[in-house]
């Protein structure tokens, strides 16, 4: 009866506007995306010289060093080049370290999306400091730490768009897993989604919060081996509740655009699946919108996976004949 009394809401629009709409809309996201995908490419570089008793810092630039630096040296975006002595740790987010010959570092090296190079062989460096280095995206986080913006607004360029289908692809498949291994489970959690999304929310926003508090406090009181053991069950009620949460949300949306809008395959699981899961990544590609679809998606994720337990009667009442 709930979904008989769904499918009776009136249409304000025809086939034809719909196809105008849609139309205008990728028009608009295409012209966004190349306007937000404008950034300036011009390589900085500040020059430390003499004695410094600071850490110097490079945020969105490259640090060239030919003096004496006491403590630490950091590069956000660029790289950090030491040509003279840094006596503390040396760190880069989105470059390299290079470390010139005659040059010395006496703290650790820490590189992540760079390469750590010396040009002496064994390096001058303290024997008991350590090398951490991440190679790998250095242009993605070298362009995120000199325009933060550009995480709300994602380019819209040839990779991106096979990455969005990479992950449409993924999602798919993943709701098609849980749909055939829990057919009834994710039929009961799209039925209470229908029936009670804002409790569902509700539900999702206070459990979120209160697991965000809870695991603050414990990182911050517990001792040690507690934190981890915190650190590690948030992790996985987080993994579970977005993945539970995600097929249900995309199985819902996905029926919902089967009968209102896309005629197609009406009694198909895996077209409405399909549906589902590209609506959902689109809104999570637009710019300055995905951040708040995302955070849509964790609290019904959420408010899904702590009401999958929860019974009601999914009847409805008919008012009009009392019994």
């Amino acid at each position: 009866m709930v979904q008989a009394g769904f499918n009776s809401l009136p249409l304000s629009l025809n086939k034809l506007d719909l196809n105008r709409i849609f139309a205008l809309l990728m028009w608009v996201l295409l012209f966004v995306g190349v306007a937000c995908a404008q950034n300036t490419n011009d390589e900085k570089v500040v020059l430390i010289e003499g004695a410094n008793d600071t850490t110097v810092f490079g945020l969105g630039n490259s640090v060239k060093i030919t003096g004496h630096v006491k403590q630490g040296a950091m590069a956000l975006g660029g790289d950090v080049i030491v040509e003279g002595v840094v006596e503390g740790d040396v760190a880069t987010i989105g470059g390299s370290v290079i470390q010139r010959r005659g040059a010395r570092i006496g703290g650790d090296v820490i590189v992540l999306g760079g390469t750590y190079r010396a040009e002496d062989n064994p390096p001058n460096r303290n024997p008991a400091t350590k090398t951490m280095m991440y190679a790998g995206y250095e242009q993605e986080l070298r362009d995120m730490m000199r325009n933060p913006t550009g995480l709300f607004s994602p380019k819209w360029t040839p990779t991106y768009l096979g990455t969005r289908l990479l992950v449409v692809l993924f999602w798919f498949i993943v709701s098609l897993a849980f749909t055939a291994a829990m057919p009834g489970t994710i039929s009961r959690g799209v039925a209470r989604l229908q029936t009670t999304s804002l409790r569902v929310a509700a539900i999702g926003l206070i459990g979120v919060v209160v697991l965000f508090v809870s695991v603050l406090l414990c990182l911050w009181i517990m001792p040690e081996p507690v934190r981890v053991l915190v650190g590690l069950l948030a992790l996985l009620l987080w993994l579970v509740a977005g993945l539970f949460g995600r097929v249900i949300l995309y199985a819902a949306t996905g029926r919902w655009l089967q009968r209102k809008y896309v005629p197609v395959g009406k009694n198909s699981e895996a077209i409405a699946l399909l549906l589902g899961t590209g609506f959902w990544v689109l809104l999570t590609s637009l710019p300055y919108v995905w951040p708040f679809m995302a955070a849509f998606i964790l609290i019904i994720s959420f408010g899904l996976a702590l009401t999958a337990r929860y019974r009601v009667n999914w009847r409805t009442t008919d008012y009009a004949n009392p019994v």
